[in-house]
């Protein structure tokens, strides 16, 4: 995959985000500096400039297009109408950028084009250039690389090529960094550009880098189309047959196609129409192409490039795509139960391709597997994934003075089917504290919070209300299997957590967040730091555990405290960290008001829009879904430059407090996209589904007068129209499937997969 940024600025990689970058990453705002750079000269009179903004920049405006699956950017420079369409085949490790020149002008023009690359071939350039050979392949024409003393990839050959149908005059290539950059020299005036040609130079005794250049001239209103290929292969003759493949233009036409009808089919499954523009923007296009492309897939963006899958990090995610591709959903499941230890933990994280991760003390993760494998038994009917054996790992478990290790992930010779993993899970999640509620260990899903349970008392009022939500699903799961004394069992924890939270987490206008070691409370009015924390909240209203009057006040607590309204944010909580002894963690090195440390840490915020609508309080869930919706962000000018990140894509952060209040942080890699999507779709248009029904149960403002989804099932296709003349928030008063009325306190649809459409209309 790769990554492009509106100033041009790419990098690519093959297998792993992380771990084989073919081109450098950069997570710089300020420079945005590229290691990939499509240049353009005149050949008559020298003049330079590049396809993208940077790092050649001409006096002329650039039009950049990010679309699902590909990006264009767009010129016109000195009579040069010039696109450059990017995008990467949906099953081949490569990078493709169309770029097609038209003379607009009424001389024949005498031109070249260029591109550079910076290997990578591995974590990290600075580490990595002094082992990279390069060479020039005779049999594709294209440059190839190779870093033997890669780890883990030693056999990969990166590759680039440069091809065209139009005529060449002369092509030349070069490996050499230091002589196409030049002594003193950059990226935005290269020496080798300077020069006639390319100095054909490639070896192992080079700075190396690769770049390729073809000259050719253009009649006035002549068209070129030029075809750039970047990747890498497992081996050389892998990476010849990718070049050789896609040295096509029919081949490159029809893998563009793929990628456009791919999107267009998996985010067609659902489609909505609201009185909401933003609502429907994001919902429709955005919030699925972020949880699967970068997300799931990826496992990249620009501020950070890890590359690992996180325990509970996927398993969220993929709860998203339980409407369009479950398949990916079940997958998931099983690829993180297979990283669970003997003993019931699970690896934090993990690099699948290295076979490397690591082992925490964090209490939260091993219950997302639970969480998930219902949430998806739930949904789809299919009872059949309980039984699928998978292995566990195994590992010395961590001693007493370790908080984490990082080690080789090795398979035990011991499996358990996925019920029983779940069941492991359970058994190490339930070990409580001095207060009877669940211990933290070395935090929870708040991982800033990750001293406040070393010492082994520490509790967490949030993981009480999580572990409640596990049980109350996982409950008919076992008595589903005969397992009646379990489920009884787990009743009664259920009723001390739920006895604990009243008596021991209850500050008396909200939840207590956690107790640290030495019995002291964090998330209550008694502190100076921390009085009132969001999720506590939030998920005592999921969670069903809390009574019904004192999650609403807690609820109304949360609106009041943590609800910045004129600036349109959703603190996490407040006041933020920065004196509190003992030190709660490395939460508190934040600066004030940013990330976890009371800034709004969108994932957790949207968990308040689900709160709301589980309420029945359709306006409050629908105004913060609209604070949290970054297109409100950038509607005007000045909201752009506070907010200063994507306005089509969900940003972890933004910033509460002076002077960078508004601010946007950390967008695309995270977790927010996929519950921003489920908090949208499920909780208030109230589309969900329960094996072969769909339900209705909306909960939206009072002012819509009405919204319609197409939803997909197999081969039909499901038209629902829910109407809301009397101006309610919630609770259907009749419901109709192709005219027949149906119960509408059930809000009960039966899926049929017959290739036709049913009409569905609902009224509030």
């Amino acid at each position: 995959g790769f990554l492009l940024s509106e100033s041009g600025s790419s990098y690519t990689w093959a297998k792993n985000s992380r771990e084989f970058k073919v081109t450098p990453w950069s997570n710089d705002p300020i420079l945005d500096p590229s290691g990939e750079i499509f240049y353009l000269r005149d050949e008559e009179d020298g003049l330079l400039w590049s396809v993208s903004p940077l790092p050649i920049q001409t006096n002329q405006s650039y039009t950049i297009r990010h679309s699902q699956g590909y990006s264009v950017i767009s010129h016109q420079y000195q009579e040069i109408d010039h696109q450059a369409f990017y995008w990467t085949p949906l099953n081949d490790p490569v990078k493709i950028v169309e770029l097609t020149l038209i003379n607009t002008g009424e001389k024949r023009r005498k031109l070249s084009v260029t591109y550079y690359l910076e290997w990578v071939l591995g974590v990290n350039r600075e580490k990595t250039y002094p082992y990279i050979v390069t060479e020039m392949d005779h049999l594709t024409d294209a440059l190839l690389a190779r870093n033997t003393y890669h780890d883990h990839f030693p056999d990969y050959c990166g590759f680039l090529n440069l091809w065209t149908e139009h005529p060449v005059k002369e092509r030349s290539w070069t490996g050499n960094r230091h002589g196409f950059i030049g002594r003193n020299g950059s990226l935005s005036q290269p020496a080798g550009l300077r020069k006639a040609s390319l100095d054909n130079q490639t070896g192992a005794s080079f700075n190396p880098c690769g770049a390729i250049q073809l000259k050719f001239e253009l009649e006035p209103n002549e068209e070129a189309v030029i075809y750039c290929l970047v990747g890498a292969a497992p081996n050389r003759i892998t990476a010849q047959q990718y070049l050789s493949r896609y040295h096509k233009q029919k081949a490159i036409i029809q893998s563009r196609d793929e990628v456009i009808s791919f999107w267009k089919k998996t985010l067609g499954q659902v489609k909505v129409s609201t009185p909401d523009p933003g609502f429907n923007y994001l919902i429709n296009h955005w919030l699925l192409y972020q949880t699967l492309a970068c997300r799931l897939w990826a496992r990249s963006a620009f501020y950070q490039s890890g590359g690992a899958f996180g325990y509970r990090d996927q398993l969220q995610d993929v709860l998203a795509l339980l409407h369009t591709r479950p398949d990916l959903t079940h997958e998931q499941i099983l690829l993180h139960a297979a990283h669970q230890f003997q003993e019931g933990d699970v690896q934090h994280w993990w690099h699948q391709e290295t076979g490397h991760g690591i082992r925490t003390r964090y209490s939260d993760d091993l219950l997302w597997l639970v969480y998930a494998s219902c949430r998806y038994v739930e949904h789809t009917g299919d009872h059949s994934i309980w039984d699928q054996q998978i292995p566990f790992l195994t590992e010395t478990p961590l001693r007493p003075e370790e908080r984490e290790r990082y080690a080789p992930t090795r398979e035990s010779k011991e499996t358990a089917n996925l019920y029983h993993h779940c069941l492991r899970a359970i058994e190490r999640a339930t070990v409580f504290g001095p207060h009877s509620l669940p211990l933290i260990g070395g935090g929870d899903w708040n991982d800033g919070m990750n001293k406040i349970g070393l010492e082994g008392q520490g509790e967490s009022l949030w993981l009480a209300w999580f572990l409640y939500a596990n049980l109350k699903k996982f409950i008919p799961v076992c008595l589903s299997r005969g397992d009646q004394e379990l489920a009884e069992k787990y009743r009664l924890i259920m009723d001390q957590i739920s006895w604990a939270a009243d008596n021991n987490g209850w500050d008396g206008q909200w939840y207590r967040r956690a107790y640290t070691d030495n019995g002291d409370p964090l998330g209550s009015i008694s502190n100076t730091e921390c009085q009132i924390d969001c999720i506590a909240q939030a998920w005592a209203v999921i969670s069903e555990a809390a009574p019904e009057d004192k999650a609403k006040t807690a609820m109304w607590s949360l609106y009041h405290r943590l609800v910045l309204h004129d600036k349109a944010i959703i603190s996490l909580l407040s006041p933020p960290f920065s004196q509190t002894d003992p030190s709660p963690g490395y939460i508190q090195a934040y600066p004030q008001g940013v990330r976890e440390n009371g800034g709004q840490y969108t994932h957790g915020a949207i968990w308040a829009v689900i709160a709301w609508a589980k309420l029945g309080e359709g306006n409050l869930a629908g105004e913060l879904f609209n604070m949290l919706n970054p297109i409100y962000h950038t509607q005007t000018q000045h909201e752009v430059q506070t907010y200063r990140v994507e306005p089509y894509v969900m940003a972890a952060d933004v910033y509460s407090t002076p002077p960078y209040i508004g601010r946007g942080g950390w967008s695309w890699y995270t977790g927010s996209s996929g519950w921003m999507y489920q908090a949208g779709l499920e909780w208030i248009l109230g589309i969900q589904r329960q094996g072969d029904f769909l339900i209705i149960k909306p909960c939206i403002p009072d002012d819509w007068p009405e919204y319609q989804v197409n939803y997909k099932f197999g081969e039909s296709a499901y038209q629902i129209t829910v109407k809301n003349p009397h101006q309610q928030q919630t609770g259907l008063q009749s419901l109709f499937l192709d005219g027949i009325a149906l119960n509408p306190k059930t809000g009960q649809i039966p899926l049929i997969d017959d290739g036709k459409t049913h009409l569905v209309v609902a009224e509030l």
